[in-house]
């Protein structure tokens, strides 16, 4: 049975940046797989029929000229031949298999798990991931996300996400919520924020971007001087006597331990530090500190920049020693489906040792002994986990949905890390920059083609899911990661045939009957817990619509897990009575409704988010001593310009003509616009450039040409690059294209932080020159 039907309206979602916007999209046009309309879906609980314009390239990912339709085996000379699926699934477990009979399965990397708005081929890969031994992985969050991860789990022991639509003081640090979204309805959001007159807005960036235009505070900082205004910002709340006492006394420690920094903290020189005038930060200080409710969102900006993790610390001090917790328009703990990472399970952060100021991290990376936070090795240093002699280095590597090659600082040393590996498989839709390293490329179906879904959701009070359906029929020879990640893990004999046979015996007589066979089975052999979303699918998922949804089968252990934890807003949501009736019906609501649901509803119990916070005394720890330290001493060497490079590059700034790496065809850039290097007035002045002229721009790791576009949205002395070129491209008439500047050829690997290791792309020194 064809599960799609082509010319059908069919619900989905966009898959270019973390909210997800329900999407109706019409198939059609070549073999029927194109996506012909898109519109916003107005029944999703989330987005609400609202959209962006970047959802209408959608369609330049579905049908791109370079996907893949078979598996891929390098030959010796470093070309690729197609083979039959067979016969990659056993050459690759067996590829796999021997990497870890000689060097221990703990050599074997995983990277990705699930590109942006695409997760389910994440919770299929843990199984393979186990039973191959594997103990180290990443992904694109050690990229920006895990120094807040970890400052978060110190803090609140878990994820804290502020109520945008309801604050009356809106905070955005290195963010463009105009541009780059980061919670649901954005524009609509800040439109409205504009028009109430009680509602401020206050934006933390060197650049005029959109949603900086709109504040009523625009914190034009210095290149990477974040943590400078910040520090500014609590010595005057502290300073002036406006920090919340009652709310410190009630639900904190250790505001004792940094009240004497900031008290002495110099506010003059600090905002001289940062590039901004005093009085400024004196209003935006006063502002926040006496408004009712304050909402913060810091995004890469600040995260791919130097102090990052400080900067997650210390804006995390300023609105909790404001009182800006568990309450409406503020920071609240999400109820979420299933974490994306451990980070909010209290599992981060955690140190051994007794002297403190000698304290490590309980786990480190093989090789360098670097931090691992929310279980993912950062990004910057992978190749120095694989070039090396170092006994404990990788040796293999398996790639889902992941583009290292192209997205990690510094490409060409990424690119020789995964050519010294002994063996490495890439799973995707296109044969990427990294792809054409490996040792075998299996191809993917598209997004719109299988059963789709994402963890980002972390909205409060009510918080929604999405499981999407298939949009059009696979690319023929494509196949989706559960089936790829279960026939591995079937060849690596992760279960057996008799465990499928009994489970789908089990599965006929009813979900009862499963339960407790199910359970037994992994009662008697608890190794089958990891390979538990495979043996779902494989069985349970047959039940499912005659097996045409059997990829949603791994949400069944999590619907009936979720009422049972969380009963009240579960009921609030619609999912009340037994636990059992309770959770089946979540199950299929989650499997059937095309268009997501409302799956918790905290009601106003804001005061719940004290519940949710994994630390034992429920106190918001405000001295962190891995940190504090280092905020007591900040090293204003890192903002001494550079002579040989006297610009700082921005290197991958999103605009609005930019999505990101997945639309590999940059063709819909019809005026060819997107290319350019963004350049103040009196900069372009200087150098005597106009709109259009080339320029060369070199870092010290390498160079790229491209052309300028003069616009006062740039301060003096900082330039910035599009995100999501430089793509090798394969078009139409079988030539390869590139379109714009790949800026990981221009970032290095030693520019990071210096506590979860996130790159600085955000500051880069660079030289320009003109050229003829």
């Amino acid at each position: 049975m064809s599960y799609v039907q082509t010319g059908d309206v069919k619900k989905s979602a966009c898959i270019l940046c973390s909210v997800n916007c329900g999407l109706e999209v019409t198939a059609g046009g070549k073999d029927g797989r194109e996506l012909i309309k898109i519109k916003g879906d107005r029944d999703n609980p989330s987005s609400e029929g609202y959209i962006c314009d970047k959802a209408s390239r959608l369609n330049y990912y579905q049908m791109g000229e370079d996907r893949i339709d078979s598996p891929m085996r390098r030959r010796a000379d470093g070309s690729y031949e197609k083979v039959d699926w067979d016969t990659a699934i056993a050459e690759v477990a067996a590829g796999l298999k021997a990497v870890k009979e000689k060097h221990g399965g703990d050599k074997i990397l995983f990277l990705g798990g699930g590109g942006q708005g695409n997760h389910l081929g994440g919770m299929y890969s843990q199984g393979l991931q186990k039973v191959l031994g594997v103990k180290y992985r990443s992904n694109a969050l050690a990229q920006e996300k895990t120094g807040e991860f970890w400052v978060n789990g110190k803090m609140f022991g878990g994820p804290a996400h502020g109520g945008f639509e309801e604050a009356e003081v809106s905070v955005f640090l290195g963010k463009n919520p105009w541009h780059t979204h980061g919670f649901p309805q954005s524009r609509k959001v800040l439109r409205e924020i504009v028009k109430d007159p009680k509602r401020s807005m206050v934006v933390f960036d060197p650049c005029k971007t959109k949603t900086a235009e709109m504040a009523d505070y625009h914190l034009q900082v210095v290149p990477g001087g974040d943590a400078w205004a910040l520090s500014a910002i609590i010595a005057v709340i502290i300073q002036d006597g406006l920090e919340d006492k009652a709310f410190i006394e009630k639900h904190t420690s250790g505001f004792e331990q940094i009240k004497d920094h900031f008290m002495a903290l110099p506010v003059t020189e600090y905002s001289t530090l940062a590039g901004l005038d005093e009085t400024l930060v004196r209003e935006t200080a006063h502002r926040i500190a006496k408004a009712s409710s304050v909402a913060v969102f810091e995004d890469l900006g600040v995260q791919q920049n130097i102090n990052s993790t400080l900067v997650s610390y210390l804006q995390k001090v300023m609105f909790v020693i404001t009182g800006n917790f568990a309450k409406k328009g503020t920071a609240n703990m999400a109820i979420p489906l299933l974490l994306l990472t451990e980070a909010g399970k209290g599992k981060v952060g955690k140190t051994k040792g007794t002297d403190k100021n000698k304290a490590v991290p309980s786990k480190v990376s093989p090789v360098l002994g670097s931090r691992i936070i929310a279980g993912l090795l950062p990004c910057n240093e992978i190749p120095d986990e694989i070039i090396t002699d170092h006994p404990n280095r990788f040796r293999a590597a398996i790639i889902e949905s992941s583009n290292p090659v192209h997205s990690y600082a510094q490409s060409e040393r990424m690119r020789e890390a995964m050519q010294a590996l002994e063996f490495s498989v890439v799973i995707d839709v296109a044969m990427t920059e990294t792809a054409r390293e490996a040792s075998y490329v299996l191809p993917a179906s598209s997004s719109f083609e299988k059963f789709e879904c994402v963890f980002f959701q972390i909205d409060f009070p009510k918080n929604t899911f999405h499981i999407r359906h298939p949009v059009v029929e696979p690319l023929a020879g494509t196949l989706a990661e559960p089936e790829i990640h279960s026939r591995l893990i079937e060849a690596l004999g992760g279960y057996s045939k008799a465990n499928v046979t009994v489970l789908k015996t089990a599965a006929k007589l009813g979900r009862k009957v499963f339960a407790a066979t199910f359970g037994a089975m992994l009662a008697i052999n608890p190794k089958l817990f990891s390979v538990a979303p495979s043996l779902l699918y494989r069985t349970l998922g047959t039940t499912l619509e005659k097996g045409a949804l059997a990829p949603t089968a791994t949400f069944w252990p999590l619907a009936h897990q979720f009422v049972r934890k969380h009963p009240k807003s579960a009921a609030r949501a619609g999912y009340g009575g037994s636990a059992w009736r309770a959770g089946e019906k979540l199950f299929n609501d989650l499997i059937t409704k095309k268009s997501g649901i409302v799956f918790t509803d905290s009601g106003e119990d804001y005061a719940d988010s004290w519940n949710r916070m994994n630390i034992p005394d429920k106190r918001i720890r405000l001295y962190l001593e891995e940190l504090f330290p280092q905020v007591c001493s900040l090293d204003e060497n890192l903002l001494t310009d550079s002579k040989e490079y006297p610009f700082i590059l921005t290197a991958g700034q999103r605009r609005s003509e930019t999505s990101n790496t997945i639309i590999r065809d940059a063709s819909w850039d019809k005026k060819s616009k997107v290319a350019s290097l963004y350049i103040s007035p009196g900069d372009a002045n200087k150098l005597s450039l106009a709109n259009g002229d080339s320029v060369k721009i070199t870092t010290k790791v390498g160079s790229a040409e491209t052309y300028v576009e003069v616009t006062d949205h740039q301060p003096d002395g900082f330039v910035s690059l599009p995100n999501g070129l430089g793509l090798d491209y394969i078009n139409e008439t079988g030539r390869e294209v590139r379109v714009g500047v790949a800026v990981n050829d221009l970032t290095s690997t030693n520019d990071k932080d210096f506590f979860a290791g996130t790159p600085w792309h955000k500051r880069v020194p660079a030289k320009i020159e003109k050229v003829a």
